[in-house]
């Protein structure tokens, strides 16, 4: 089936299909407990619908069979059965000390100046451009207008770099309350997710005490998702709070395309929470089950890297992946060809391996220490979705391949992300924003 662009959820993974090694179900922890496997999602409950009946009644039953599963994840090394995934034993977890301050002094990027209507230096003073959407263009007053010069500069590493990361005017949406905006800056370990569009909530399970009391669980909704919850429901409490998760529900939105609203939680936590120093996104696709703190000690402290994302499953060539994106109409061929066709004038090889490991990632769980290099990174990744294709597989290996300095990615494979999280699906179809 066809799904039309605007009406993509948040975030979601080009694999839907993932699978743990044993089957020990505790029962649901979506938002509504009692609605898994009912006919209140939207679509699914159309009776004239014979194949969204049966399509409902399979996501249900996945959801069923995969909530709230604690099982290891193992895989077959050298004959040997291992687990994919090593975190320390659970009494040293309760006494783990991430380091909070500080950054590398071998660090090329020093310090980052993100470009604004405000700086008159860089952009010739107050905006100009027409209000948030606009038919020819995805840029708008959040993004900036950034040229194909900018774009290029962009990828200079010097000790400053100025660059466009969102947030561009004042004007440009993506609004959260002051009380949201104090919460988040307190925050130095986060674990992130949203639902725009009236998506679906799974609580983080798997986690030490230390991490309740030192991890931030932030989701991220909009009008429309808040509205769908209450109506079944599912209100948020006085503290803010429903279950783990810390709701941030955000106002005017900037893109009508809801994955496009995704990236900004999913791609510039640095710019939503100014004094993290870790961060683990999460597709709300999937149910988070491990312990944050565990996970950053073993993925980025542990191999000495600042970023950890997965191989892809499926595929290993960029070039490939966009072939696939069309004949699965995730994008038109238009768009596709556009993107390509300029990756291929840049200079982007064709290779399947990249540092001896896959050239494609799949970007449904991302770990990463906010320093100035991986906060610069994250901006360039964020700008070429928006010029680009919304299918962020497509220009995560382009941007790490243009921007070349950053050599500490730990691109786990497959089996890693698989323990990382119990992979549920979407069992509400999101909704678009109109003009």
């Amino acid at each position: 089936m066809t799904i039309p662009m605007n009406w993509v959820e948040c975030e979601f993974g080009s694999e839907g299909n993932e699978r743990n090694t044993a089957a020990n179900v505790a029962g649901p922890t979506s938002l509504n407990d009692s609605s898994v496997g009912s006919s209140n999602f939207g679509y699914f409950s159309n009776p004239k619908n014979p194949r969204a009946k049966v399509k409902a009644l399979s996501q249900a039953n996945k959801s069923e069979s995969t909530l709230n599963r604690l099982d290891p994840t193992t895989h077959v090394v050298g004959g040997v059965r291992e687990l994919c995934l090593k975190l320390l034993p659970a009494e040293e977890l309760e006494h783990l000390e991430l380091p909070l301050n500080g950054e590398s002094s071998n660090n090329l990027v020093k310090r980052l100046v993100y470009i604004s209507d405000q700086d008159t230096a860089f952009r010739g003073g107050k905006s100009t451009l027409p209000w948030l959407r606009v038919n020819d263009t995805r840029f708008n007053l959040f993004t900036g207008s950034q040229t194909i010069d900018e774009r290029e500069k962009s990828f200079e590493v010097n000790e400053t770099a100025v660059i466009h990361c969102g947030f561009y005017s004042e004007n440009g949406g993506f609004k959260v309350s002051d009380e949201e905006k104090n919460y988040m800056q307190t925050c130095k370990v986060v674990v992130s997710t949203c639902a725009f569009g009236g998506g679906d909530l799974y609580q983080p399970i798997g986690m030490s005490e230390a991490s309740l009391k030192k991890v931030c669980y932030v989701a991220f909704w909009d009008e429309i998702t808040l509205a769908a919850q209450e109506s079944q429901g599912n209100k948020i409490g006085e503290d803010g709070f429903i279950g783990k998760w810390r709701i941030v529900v955000v106002k005017n939105l900037p893109f009508v395309d809801q994955r496009l609203n995704g990236k900004i939680p999913k791609m510039l936590p640095h710019r939503l929470f100014p004094h993290a120093k870790y961060s683990i996104w999460v597709d709300s696709k999937s149910q988070f089950r491990r312990d944050p703190l565990g996970v950053i000690e073993a993925l980025l402290l542990r191999t000495n890297s600042l970023l950890a994302i997965s191989e892809h499953g499926a595929r290993s060539s960029v070039y490939d992946e966009a072939k696939a994106v069309v004949k699965k109409h995730k994008a038109t061929p238009e768009e596709v060809e556009v993107q390509m066709r300029q990756y291929h004038k840049d200079g982007l090889p064709e290779d399947k391996r990249f540092n001896g490991k896959k050239a494609l990632n799949e970007a449904s769980v991302i770990v990463r220490e906010h320093t100035t290099l991986t906060n610069m990174l994250m901006c360039l990744w964020f700008n070429e979705v928006v010029r680009f294709t919304s299918r962020d597989q497509l220009s995560f290996p382009y941007v790490l391949w243009g921007l070349k300095v950053v050599k500490n990615v730990n691109m786990f494979p497959v089996c890693t992300r698989r323990d990382l999280v119990n992979s549920i699906g979407h069992l509400r179809k999101a909704k678009p924003l109109t003009n």
